[in-house]
């Protein structure tokens, strides 16, 4: 993770947010590895374990987890805060530069958000058979009617990323 989180304001503590450019290049399986340490600490709050990484030219810009549990919102999913988080960051909300690597196949309502956005490019890790909008259930990333199409890569470190998604459930049924 790169920081905690003040569950009051959402804003992170205990260090600065990153500087685009001073951080290590990282590839897509490294940034994974992050996004699955962020999907970790949601559960620490109840949510499900969703991890999102934001690289802009190989550096990570933004980390998030879910935390609809922890602030009540329901629109707090990991990717949503990345995207918020980045966009700050860059001072644009246009993202056609970044690439967003997420551990779970995003939703209808964060797929939207990667075309809104312009994202450059997408890279999830386990499908959802539920409610996935990037291939699973619906194409929104690829769909030439909206104004923009975002380039996906599915799959990478996926078994790893469901895993963490069945212990958490299992864990809720027992």
């Amino acid at each position: 993770m790169l920081a905690a989180m003040d569950a009051v304001d959402g804003t992170r503590v205990g260090s600065a947010p990153p500087t685009i450019g001073s951080d290590p290049v990282v590839d897509v399986e490294a940034a994974m590895a992050l996004a699955l340490e962020e999907a970790a600490a949601a559960v620490t709050h109840g949510d499900v374990p969703v991890g999102a990484v934001a690289l802009v030219d190989g550096r990570v810009v933004a980390a998030r987890h879910n935390e609809r549990e922890l602030t009540g919102d329901p629109t707090a999913h990991a990717e949503i805060l990345a995207l918020a988080d980045t966009a700050r960051a860059l001072g644009t909300w246009r993202l056609g530069e970044v690439t967003l690597v997420v551990t779970l196949e995003p939703c209808p309502m964060c797929a939207g958000a990667l075309v809104a956005a312009r994202l450059g490019r997408l890279v999830f890790g386990a499908a959802d058979p539920k409610a996935g909008a990037c291939g699973s259930l619906y194409n929104l990333c690829a769909d030439p009617r909206l104004n923009h199409e975002v380039p996906v890569t599915a799959g990478v470190r996926g078994d790893e990323a469901a895993a963490q998604l069945t212990s958490f459930f299992a864990d809720r049924r027992s």
